[in-house]
């Protein structure tokens, strides 16, 4: 997520790069389901989902900005705004699998195809609400956004809370320097992989402790989150995208 919150928003970063030994690490689970497994996207249907969309409300999308096709979740991007679960949890494994489309717009246009998912989601609904995020984003997917109030340490064990309204941005290991524009890949050496190809995410949360994946590396990893639970959305940021096989395994 490219913060559009308030114009302070990005006045308020902190960006962290962690030393390339904390790049290394696999993921610690499969793509397979596991038994106990909760299909929250069947391939037919947003049933599990409640849908935010900014100038549009609760369950409002009049331009069909969420689409199911082809077993997939088609996020057009042409708007902002969210699918968002109607349940909440802690302690979870998420797996998901994205790739980008073509198009950016609005404030995005022609910038870095950017989505994220946001987890441990409360209070009202809003662009955006308080969470921690795995960010999507070309060029920073694994970054960690905390929101709105929201708390984590990084590895170091320094403590990061955003202000209300606001965001605060833990880089993913290993990151690069980053620029803002369409196509933009990590010069340090890109983790995802080239537009149209599917990516495989998992976020994995087990008491006080957040693990972001991609493609099968580990990428960031918080302790002490702030909220400890709370629902999981997937968000439409100006840039079109699809999403497919979202599942979460209770590690209860």
């Amino acid at each position: 997520m490219t913060r559009l919150l308030v114009a302070a928003t990005r006045r308020g970063i902190v960006l962290l790069a962690c030393a390339a030994a904390c790049h290394s690490g696999t993921s610690a689970s499969t793509s397979a389901a596991t038994p106990g497994s909760v299909a929250l996207f069947d391939g037919t249907s947003l049933g599990a989902f409640d849908t935010f969309i900014r100038g549009e409300g609760l369950n409002v999308d009049t331009t069909h900005l969420f689409r199911v096709e082809n077993g997939e979740v088609h996020v057009t991007g042409v708007g902002f705004g969210y699918f968002v679960t109607k349940r909440s949890f802690r302690n979870f494994r998420l797996h998901a699998e994205f790739k980008w489309g073509d198009s950016t717009y609005l404030e995005r246009r022609g910038k870095a195809r950017d989505s994220g998912i946001l987890y441990h989601v409360q209070g009202p609904n809003k662009v955006w609400p308080r969470s921690l995020e795995l960010q999507i984003q070309e060029g920073a997917t694994g970054d960690l956004w905390i929101t709105d109030s929201a708390g984590a340490n990084d590895r170091s064990g320094t403590r990061h809370v955003s202000r209300p309204g606001n965001g605060v941005l833990v880089a993913r290991f290993g990151k690069g320097a980053w620029q803002d524009v369409i196509d933009y890949r990590d010069p340090n050496g890109e983790v995802e992989r080239p537009r149209g190809e599917w990516n495989d995410v998992e976020l994995v949360v087990r008491g006080d402790t957040a693990r972001h994946f991609v493609n099968g590396k580990l990428m960031n990893e918080v302790t002490h989150l702030f909220p400890a639970e709370g629902k999981i959305l997937f968000q439409s940021e100006g840039a079109e995208l699809f999403f497919r096989n979202i599942r979460v395994d209770p590690l209860d």
